[in-house]
Parts: C-alpha cells; structure tokens; sequence
C-alpha cells in the first residue's frame, strides 16, 4: 500500500475553512488531488481529529448532515492506515529519535507505514526528514 502524500489534519480542515482564502485554495487543490489520484492518504487518527474539530472547533463548523457527507466523499476513500499494536510501536520507535507529541508521532508512523515519501502538515517541521518521510508545510 504505498502512496506518496499523507495529508495531516489541518489540511482537511483548511479546505473548508474559507477565512484565509489562499490556505483555502491550497488545501482544496491538495484534497482534490488526493481524491482524483488516490496517491494520498490519511488515518484513523486524521479522520478523528478531523471530524472533532469539524464538529466543535472550526471557524465554520459543519452540521451532522454535512460532517456524514464529508466522511463519505473525502475522509473514507482516503483513509488507508488503522490502528494497529504495529503503529503504536512504530510511533514510539520514532520518539527515541525525533521528540515528536505522541499525537504526532502516530501521523508519522501512519505515513511511515503507508509508504508515504511526503507527509504535508504545518504543525511539523518543515523539511525533516523520517526514515524515506519528509515533512513538507504546504502553507507557510
């Protein structure tokens, strides 16, 4: 199962938040792409974290109704890495080495192990690398 992007939460959640339009604009084109080509992914966790902010956090939160919607139409399709004993391990193995939150360390290890070569997120550092992974900010 390898692809070559893993999409952090943030750009899920700037795609329907219009409040900045040029980080809108990017994050569509990003989850659009993903879609067309399925050589993105995401996880469980991402999926999670997602849909919590979706529904109480963001600047334009979404209805039940719309939050279903997007779970069929982006979040399902592009959802390729689970919880696993594996994943947990992976993640704490890149803790000894890189200091990551726990929280992000279980991104990291879920692109990891879907093959990914980029994983886009701002809340990472930009340009370091993990293993064949690296980190890119495609908003800042």
């Amino acid at each position: 199962m390898s692809v070559e992007k893993f999409l952090d939460t943030n750009g899920l959640v700037y795609q329907l938040d219009t409040t900045d339009p040029e980080r809108s604009a990017t994050a569509d084109a990003i989850v659009r792409e993903a879609i067309l080509t399925g050589n993105a992914c995401i996880s469980y966790q991402v999926v999670q974290e997602f849909l919590n902010t979706a529904l109480r956090k963001a600047s334009v939160p979404l209805d039940v109704t719309s939050a279903r919607a997007y779970l069929g139409s982006v979040l399902a399709p592009l959802m390729r890495v689970s919880a696993s004993a594996d994943l947990y391990h992976r993640a704490l193995g890149v803790h000894d080495r890189f200091r990551y939150s726990f929280y992000d360390l279980l991104v990291i290890a879920a692109a990891l192990e879907a093959g990914c070569r980029r994983l886009l997120s701002e809340d990472l550092h930009d340009g370091q690398q993990v293993e064949f992974l690296t980190i890119e900010n495609p908003f800042g």
